[in-house]
């Protein structure tokens, strides 16, 4: 056990546990601001818009992940040239949120429609008898009362991205599942103590996570 403790003065693991909050951190803010633009394309009345978002929910929630990371880094960064910052090490990281949030925006915009099928429709009927139009309808009337209704899977969603983070490690972001990684190749005597301690450090991190959204969702419940 001595052996095994000393590994924490050698490797950052609390460093590489922030660079997984932080990935998770605004991949969040980016596929929920996604999502709530795909999901008005899936509920607009215009039906083109529909079979866009509907596309991109199908292309991006059937794709793996690590297809996607492996392409922004490849495709993206080494073919195209696209860099997100001047920044070696940054760039990768952008890189790697950018594939976490278009990947979880499809996750977010299904989240947000199924609590749209929790308004009744009377709900959207008054809105356009008052005289507003599709997207002061959505903004005013339908989206506040559906998040109140997607809480649990926008928090089972969080929940998953934040376990997704570990997928950045093939863009080449020295995170969590990457110190694991080396800690193990050079103390393998110690394989099920590494093990245990990250997946111990995700478990801190997620189940706050759940506990908020469960309670936010019976807090915020709606009864019809």
């Amino acid at each position: 056990m001595e052996g095994f403790a000393s590994l924490f003065t050698e490797y950052d693991v609390l460093g590489a546990f922030w660079v997984n909050i932080q990935l998770t951190f605004w991949a969040a803010i980016w596929a929920t601001l996604l999502g709530i633009i795909l999901a008005l394309m899936r509920i607009s009345p215009v039906a083109s818009f529909r079979a866009i978002g509907s596309g991109y929910v199908t292309i991006f929630r059937n794709t793996p992940l690590t297809i996607i990371i492996t392409f922004g880094v490849l495709g993206l960064w080494g073919q195209l040239g696209v860099t997100l910052s001047s920044d070696f090490n940054l760039n990768f990281f952008r890189l790697a949120v950018l594939g976490l949030a278009v990947y979880h925006a499809a996750f977010v915009c299904e989240s947000i429609r199924s609590g749209v099928n929790t308004v009744p429709v009377g709900q959207a009927e008054a809105a356009r008898a008052i005289g507003l139009s599709f997207l002061p309808a959505a903004r005013i009337i339908i989206l506040p009362q559906a998040f109140r209704g997607a809480i649990a899977p926008l928090g089972n969603t969080l929940i998953a991205l934040t376990k997704n983070s570990t997928v950045a490690a093939v863009g080449s972001v020295a995170e969590s599942a990457v110190l694991m990684r080396e800690m193990i190749e050079s103390e393998s005597n110690f394989i099920w103590l590494i093990f245990l301690t990250f997946a111990l450090g995700f478990v801190l991190i997620v189940i706050p996570v759940g506990l908020l959204t469960t309670s936010l969702s019976r807090r915020l419940s709606v009864a019809r």
